[in-house]
Order: structure tokens, then C-alpha cells, then sequence
């Protein structure tokens, strides 16, 4: 019990920082589609989701392999820190410069002209967001889970000061008077811009302020060191380039693939630009991925000799599971207020019909994260690669046969189909290199009937608006009792009992 409290408490620390920041993302939506164009929106999509997949390339696996050696018993933790971030730099110091120079050409081969500054400005993101990687990863690995909090709420409210400054202060102030435009080469018909502009800012300024809580590093680049990382690493790039092809392409693609006049009145960018503000929808299934990812990853390997691990690991998920399917029908019995709150526009919320659906595939990256332990701590990662490689394929595979026909639905099935498959090849290769006795039929009835109860919620609509909330919100209550009537047993067993007078 000493485990599940130490992890749900670091859980929740880190998620601290992660629900904040998401959160803000996701107000931050309010404020991009009341304030800029969905051209605008679409551009933002398709330019984060490049962003998603060059960082990868950056950082290729090395948090994850960090962990890994740090950990080892017979290497000194301060060399691989030394030395990881050493060759981090210098390779991020490469790659950035490519990118920058290569800013003109992928301007016109994305269909930006004459907007280079933007990859130049992508470039500069990347390269910051890599120096930082390892720093953040020691802090997880030394459980500093509250100066990695505070490091990324200020990262966050720097974030937030630039976009509110750049898209509502400077035109308000530019609208009575106050200030000129051009006023410090301000200009009122970039859009996309400025929320790229905050991000870089804010990066840029956090980076002495994480080193110094991380701890300085010295330069040196140890060879015996770098070699068995990086082969450990190497499948681990792979993994990453197809898992997040998985995740963020049909948001990169779409606007690409979608026939002309698909949707009346939409432009293909404008369109990208809806599909992607219902993905942001998701985000909230998705800041406890992440949150639990940020403890579960250093808590997993630091459990992994314990002969007890297996039986761990298939408690910490049959947890996430429940948690999360809870989570997801909550959010989906409830979109019919929370769509109109957050998406400012009825373009926006005519794509909500999709967001079970990614919320879904978001709990499925979430399961594909628990089950994928087996091969990080048997070391087997060369079986990553295979397994988001079959994604990345369907995923693509999807994209191009589904939404031209069928649009935003198109891209929603390509995500939920490509962790759905993830999870049965690694659960099915994980079972026989490295036992784990998940409770599997439980989950997946699970899965499916939180499935089922949070696309009846979504369509179900008595006509009145408190009835509507009601009868919506009393599917919660039954998949509760659900739950209960399966896990009496366990719950009863982690109750307190009474005592004998």
C-alpha cells in the first residue's frame, strides 16, 4: 500500500504542474477562437504537430535511457548526467542549426510563403526544449517532483503573460491610443505568430533557472558511457518517431488530405483548425497520462528488481484503468456545455461528435505506457520500435483512406485504431518475454462499457436542460456502482475495519 500512496502522491505533485499547464492550454482555446482566425487555428495544428515530431528527433529517447543508467548499479550517476547532457547539447546545437537554415524550403514545401521566420522561430523551440530534457528528467529521477512543479508552473505562467500581452493586450492597447502600431515591430494581422513567439520566450527564460535547480553539469562526454546508452536509445528514437506519428499526424496531415470544399464554408487549413481545437477537448485525458507518466516512469524502474514488480505493475494499471474510464465519461456526458464554454463558434463545436473517440485513444496511450514496461526493464527495446512502427502505419494508413471520406471522424478512428493495436502487440509480446498478471478481461470490459456509457451520454438529449444534466451525469453513478459490484472484494479489503469491543 506504501507503493500506490508514494506513487499517487508524486502523481499528483507532478500533476500539479501538468493539469495547470494543460488547463491553461486548454483555456487558451477560449482565447485563440475568440481571438484569431480558424486559419489561424489550422496553422497552429499543423505547425505544434511538426513541433510534437521534431522533438523526438531532438531528444531521441535519452530521458528515458537517463533513467535507465542512472539507476545502474555499477556507473556513476554524475558522469551520465554529465555526459547525456553534453551530447544532448551538441547534438541539439546540429540539428538546430539545420532546421534554421532549411526554414525558406520547408516554408514553401508546408505551404507558408514567405513565412520562414516561423521554422526559424520552431527551431529555436526545439533547441530549448532538448537542453532542458535531461535537467527535468534528473529532477524526476532525484523525486524533486516539487521544484520540477514550480520549474514548469513558471514556464507555464510565462507562457500565458506572452499569449494574453501579444494577442489581447497589445491590440486593446493599440485600439485606445496608447501605443503605435508597429509599436516594437508589433503587427496586428499575425495570429499563429504570437503563440509561437510566447512559447519561445518562455522556454528561453526558464532554461538558468532548471539548470541551477538540476545542478550545473560539467562537459565530458565518457565513450564507455555513451556507447550502451545510445544503443539502448537508438530503438527507443524509433519508438518515439512512431508513437508520436500515431499521435499528432492526423492533426499534421489533415488539412493535407481533406478534399477542397469538404466542409461548406471551410478552407482544408480551416477545417485542420476545428479538428484540431476538438482535440484540445481531449487534452484533459490526456494531462493524466502525462502526470502519471512524469511519477510512474522513475517509480517502475526503481521497482523493477523487486520480485513483487509484476504483481505491482498489474495493480498500478487495473488502477489507471479505472480511473480514467471514469474520467472519460464524465468529460463526455458533459460536452454538450463544455464544447460551447471552451470552443468560441459553432465551427468549432460541430466537430465535438469525435472527442469520446480521443479520449478513448488517449486512455489507450495511457494503457500502451503501463504495458510498455516489460521491454524497458528487460532492455528489449528493439520490439518498441516494431510495435509503433505496425501504428505509425495504420495510422497514416487511415489518415489517407478514412478522412476524405469521412473527415474529422477519419482522423479520430486513425488514433484510436493505432494505440488500440499498440496495446495488443505489446501486451501479447510482453506476456511471454516478461509475465504480468493484469486482470485482462476485467479491463477490457472496462474499456468498452465506459466506451459504450460515454458515446450514450453524448447523444442522449431529453429536450431540458437540467434533465439533460441529470439523467447524462446518473451514468457515472451506474458505472460506479459497476465497479463496485466487481471490485466489492478489493474495496472492502482496503477499507478500515472495526475493531472488536
Amino acid at each position: 500500500m506504501s507503493n500506490f500512496k508514494k506513487l499517487a502522491g508524486q502523481t499528483a505533485v507532478y500533476g500539479l504542474s501538468s493539469i495547470l499547464g494543460r488547463s491553461i492550454n486548454f483555456l487558451m482555446i477560449i482565447v485563440y477562437t475568440k481571438y484569431l482566425s480558424t486559419e489561424a487555428l489550422g496553422s497552429f495544428t499543423s505547425i505544434y504537430a511538426l513541433i510534437g515530431f521534431m522533438n523526438i528527433v531532438f531528444t531521441y529517447g535519452m530521458e528515458t535511457t537517463f533513467f535507465r543508467y542512472s539507476t545502474g548499479k555499477n556507473l556513476d550517476s554524475a558522469k551520465v548526467y554529465n555526459s547525456t547532457q553534453s551530447l544532448l547539447i551538441t547534438s541539439t546545437l546540429l540539428l538546430g542549426t539545420g532546421l534554421y537554415l532549411l526554414a525558406p524550403s520547408l516554408a514553401i514545401w508546408l505551404d507558408y510563403p514567405g513565412q520562414a521566420y516561423l521554422f526559424r522561430w520552431t527551431a529555436l523551440i526545439l533547441s530549448f526544449d532538448a537542453i532542458l530534457a535531461i535537467p527535468f528528467a534528473k529532477l524526476r529521477l532525484e523525486n524533486k517532483a516539487l521544484i520540477f512543479a514550480g520549474s514548469k508552473i513558471i514556464n507555464i505562467l510565462l507562457n500565458i503573460f506572452f499569449n494574453l500581452l501579444l494577442i489581447i493586450g497589445f491590440p486593446y492597447l493599440i485600439s485606445i491610443g496608447a501605443i503605435q502600431e508597429g509599436f516594437l515591430g508589433y503587427r496586428s494581422d499575425w495570429g499563429v505568430e504570437y503563440i509561437l513567439l510566447s512559447n519561445l520566450f518562455a522556454n528561453g527564460l526558464i532554461i538558468p533557472f532548471v539548470w541551477w535547480k538540476a545542478g550545473f553539469f560539467k562537459f565530458q562526454m565518457d565513450g564507455s558511457i555513451l556507447k550502451p546508452m545510445w544503443t539502448y536509445s537508438l530503438p527507443l528514437l524509433f519508438m518515439g518517431l512512431a508513437g508520436v506519428t500515431n499521435e499528432l499526424f492526423s492533426r499534421f496531415l489533415f488539412e493535407y488530405v481533406l478534399p477542397p470544399n469538404f466542409y461548406a464554408g471551410l478552407s482544408a487549413r480551416q477545417a485542420g483548425g476545428v479538428f484540431g481545437a476538438n482535440f484540445k477537448l481531449a487534452i484533459m485525458m490526456n494531462l493524466v497520462i502525462q502526470a502519471f507518466k512524469y511519477a510512474a516512469e522513475p517509480f517502475f524502474f526503481k521497482k523493477s528488481t523487486d520480485k513483487n514488480s509484476p504483481q505491482l505493475y498489474a495493480k498500478v494499471m487495473h488502477v489507471f484503468i479505472l480511473f480514467c474510464s471514469i474520467l472519460m465519461i464524465a468529460i463526455s456526458v458533459n460536452l454538450d456545455w463544455i464544447g460551447p464554454l471552451f470552443l468560441q463558434g459553432d465551427d468549432y463545436t460541430e466537430g465535438l461528435y469525435i472527442v469520446p473517440m480521443l479520449l478513448m485513444g488517449y486512455l489507450l496511450l495511457g494503457v500502451y505506457f503501463n504495458l510498455s514496461i516489460w521491454f524497458k526493464i528487460t532492455d528489449q527495446t528493439k520490439y518498441s520500435f516494431w510495435i509503433t512502427l505496425a501504428g505509425a502505419i495504420l495510422t497514416i494508413s487511415i489518415i489517407f483512406i478514412f478522412v476524405p471520406i469521412w473527415g474529422y471522424m477519419g482522423g479520430a478512428l486513425s488514433t484510436i485504431s493505432s494505440y488500440f493495436v499498440m496495446c495488443l502487440l505489446c501486451y501479447w509480446y510482453g506476456q511471454k518475454y516478461y509475465p504480468i498478471p493484469y486482470q485482462t478481461s476485467k479491463g477490457l470490459f472496462y474499456l468498452l462499457i465506459s466506451f459504450v456509457l460515454s458515446y450514450l451520454g453524448f447523444y442522449l438529449d431529453l429536450g431540458i436542460p437540467v434533465l439533460n444534466f441529470l439523467v447524462k451525469n446518473s451514468l457515472i453513478l451506474i458505472y460506479f456502482g459497476i465497479i463496485f459490484i466487481l471490485e466489492k472484494e478489493q474495496i472492502m479489503a482496503y477499507l478500515p475495519k472495526s475493531k472488536k469491543v
